[in-house]
């Protein structure tokens, strides 16, 4: 392995595991009155307001591929705004694990879009994530009653984030600061939207409170962000993937230590059963 690659894994290592704590952070902003849309439009907002001007200065280089820009505003501002809404809505565990339905979506995206080929190994890593959903939701229990609204949305967040990583592929002209900029700025509109159409009030809550939020955004969200795409630009598409699943990792072991969060039975077989698709469709990536 050489030194550029272990530099790169160990960057993306890293950055994983700050995405896996990032629940930590909505948590304590809830705590202090500032959760769901209100949240989202703070943290992510912010640094999408920083991007609106950053698209602007370098228009020149993706007005020929507007409609790429464009697409990653929708998909990657969706992932991006489902994702922390279900995390800051929902039990930290539960809302990873359905995240990570990733390899059914990447497939299934890659196959029909971009017309990746299906091997048995990659139908393999769908199989085992949907069989560790329909664990995960209750299985037979899902005939009773529909899976949470949480559980929707985090569910929607895999998919978007699946759909930003092909558009990413897919406009690979355009620069990634760029590209990382329409993400927020994606997502700050939806959570603004959504706030405006009356869907939550914005809370009275504290400056600090306001100013923890945007350095969150800046500092958490933001340097996580960059530092997996420019890590996932360095490593083969397998290796990246794999050294990915530390997220769902570190948020399994941090909410089990610090929010005493636990799964039950079978939801572990589930979590377990999502896990591994993960890991087989990155070992099949490259």
């Amino acid at each position: 392995m050489t030194h550029s690659v272990r530099r790169a894994s160990a960057v993306l290592f890293c950055s994983s595991l700050l995405w896996g704590l990032s629940w930590w952070p909505m948590k304590r902003l809830a705590e202090h009155g500032l959760d769901g849309l209100a949240m989202v439009a703070v943290a992510y907002g912010s640094v999408g307001l920083a991007a609106l001007v950053l698209l602007w200065v370098i228009r020149a280089q993706w007005r020929q591929q507007a409609g790429g820009l464009a697409l990653i505003v929708l998909v990657g501002g969706l992932a991006n705004f489902s994702f922390g809404l279900s995390l800051s809505a929902g039990e930290v565990i539960r809302v990873m694990a359905l995240f990570y339905l990733l390899p059914v979506w990447g497939v299934l995206g890659g196959w029909l879009l971009l017309g990746e080929r299906l091997t048995a190994a990659r139908l393999a890593s769908v199989a085992l994530a949907l069989s560790g959903a329909w664990l995960l939701l209750g299985g037979s229990k899902l005939l009773e009653a529909p899976p949470s609204w949480v559980d929707l949305v985090a569910i929607l967040s895999g998919f978007a984030f699946a759909m930003n990583n092909l558009a990413f592929r897919a406009f690979d002209t355009l620069p990634v600061a760029g590209k990382i900029g329409a993400m927020f700025v994606g997502c700050g509109g939806f959570a603004v939207i959504g706030l405006l159409l009356g869907v939550q009030a914005f809370p009275v809550v504290s400056g600090g409170t306001l100013a923890g939020a945007v350095l969150f955004g800046f500092g958490g969200l933001l340097l996580a962000t960059s530092l997996t795409q420019w890590a996932v630009t360095q490593l083969e598409a397998g290796r990246a993937s794999i050294i990915m699943v530390m997220e769902l990792v570190g948020a399994v072991l941090s909410a089990a230590v610090l929010a005493g969060d636990r799964l039950q039975g079978w939801e572990w077989v589930g979590a377990g059963l999502i896990l591994m698709g993960a890991v087989v469709e990155g070992r099949c990536a490259d």
